[in-house]
C-alpha cells in the first residue's frame, strides 16, 4: 500500500504556469498522476495542460477537493505559498523549491506544528508511488511497484538507489524525498513510522548525508520501534569539515554530523550501511 500519495490523490500545482511548474506538471500528468488544477495569482480562469488555473489555493481546493499541493514557487515567495496551503487546510504539501531563507522556514514550521497539514520538503524531489502517483520531480521510469520503502534526504542519490533496486527486481511501495534543509516539515522518523505501519512495505532503504543529527535520531527510532529491516546509505564520507556539501544542512562542524558518526550509530542498532548505492540491493537480500 502506498504512503502519502496514491492514484486517488488529487493534486494542485502552485506555480503551474511557470516554466518549471508547467514542465513537471506535464511529466506528472503523462505518468498518470491525478493533477486536478493549478494556482497562479492573477491567472485564475485560464487553462494549462487541460487543467483549470485558480487565483488562490482556497478556491482551488473548494473547486477540486484537492488533498495535496505541489509547490514550484521562487524562493522569496515559497514560504508564503506553503502558508497559503496550510491556511487552506491542504493535508499534504510538497515543496520542491530550493533556497528558501531559514527565517522564513522557521515561521512556516511554527504554523505547521499547529495545523493539520503535513509538509514534505522544502528543497526535496517530492515522492513517487510507482504506477500510481508522481508528485514532484522524480523520474517515473526508474521505479516499479514492490515491497521496498525508500526515504531519502538526497534527490539524485534517491534516483540512483531506486533505479538500482528496480534493475534487481526489487520494486517499491513509495519513494519519499524529505529534503536536506536545516528546517523541513517531515523527518526520517515520520516516514519510517509510516513504512512500519504499512502492511505492504517489507523492508526499508534510508539514504542520509552528513550534517545534523537526523540519522542518529532515526537509528534510535529503528532500534526501539521498527520491526522491519532497514538498510542505509550515508553520502559525504570524504566531505571536509566546515564546508557545506550539496544541501544547506549537509555541514560538518566541530566533528559533529560526520558520515562515520552516523554509520557507527546505524551499525550499532543492526542497520547495514552500503558503501555505494548499487550495493543496497545486495544488503537487502541479506536482511530479514
Amino acid at each position: 500500500m502506498a504512503i502519502l500519495a496514491d492514484k486517488n490523490s488529487k493534486i494542485i500545482v502552485q506555480g503551474m504556469t511557470g516554466k518549471q511548474g508547467m514542465f513537471h506538471s506535464e511529466q506528472m500528468i503523462d505518468y498518470g498522476t491525478n493533477v486536478v488544477g493549478g494556482v497562479t495569482p492573477g491567472k485564475g480562469g485560464e487553462w494549462v495542460l487541460g487543467k483549470p488555473i485558480f487565483d488562490t489555493v482556497m478556491t482551488a481546493r473548494e473547486a477540486t477537493d484537492a488533498n495535496c499541493s505541489l509547490i514550484f514557487v521562487p524562493p522569496p515567495f515559497a514560504a508564503d505559498a506553503i502558508l497559503e496551503s496550510i491556511d487552506a487546510e491542504i493535508p499534504l504539501i510538497v515543496c520542491i523549491t530550493e533556497g528558501i531563507p531559514i527565517q522564513d522556514m522557521m515561521r512556516v514550521r511554527t504554523l505547521l506544528d499547529n495545523s493539520n497539514s503535513r509538509l514534505l520538503g522544502a528543497n526535496c524531489p517530492g515522492l513517487l508511488t510507482p504506477e500510481q502517483a508522481k508528485v514532484g520531480i522524480m523520474p517515473g521510469y526508474i521505479s516499479t511497484p514492490g515491497p521496498i520503502g525508500v526515504v531519502s534526504k538526497s534527490g539524485t542519490l534517491t534516483y540512483e538507489a531506486v533505479f538500482a533496486l528496480t534493475e534487481r527486481g526489487m520494486g517499491q511501495t513509495t519513494c519519499v524525498g524529505i529534503g536536506g534543509d536545516p528546517i523541513n516539515g517531515t523527518s526520517f522518523i515520520d516516514v519510517l513510522q509510516m513504512f512500519e505501519d504499512d502492511h505492504e512495505t517489507e523492508k526499508v532503504v534510508l539514504i542520509g548525508e552528513i550534517g545534523g543529527n537526523d540519522e542518529q535520531n532515526a537509528a534510535a527510532f529503528i532500534e526501539k520501534h521498527m520491526t522491519k529491516p532497514v538498510v542505509a546509505f550515508i553520502a559525504g564520507r570524504r566531505a571536509p569539515e566546515g564546508k557545506t556539501m550539496g544541501h544547506a544542512g549537509a555541514l560538518v562542524e566541530g566533528g559533529q554530523g560526520t558520515a562515520a558518526e552516523k554509520i557507527e550509530k546505524f551499525e550499532a542498532v543492526g542497520v547495514q550501511v552500503a558503501e555505494y548505492p548499487e550495493q543496497i540491493p545486495d544488503l537487502l537480500n541479506n536482511v530479514n
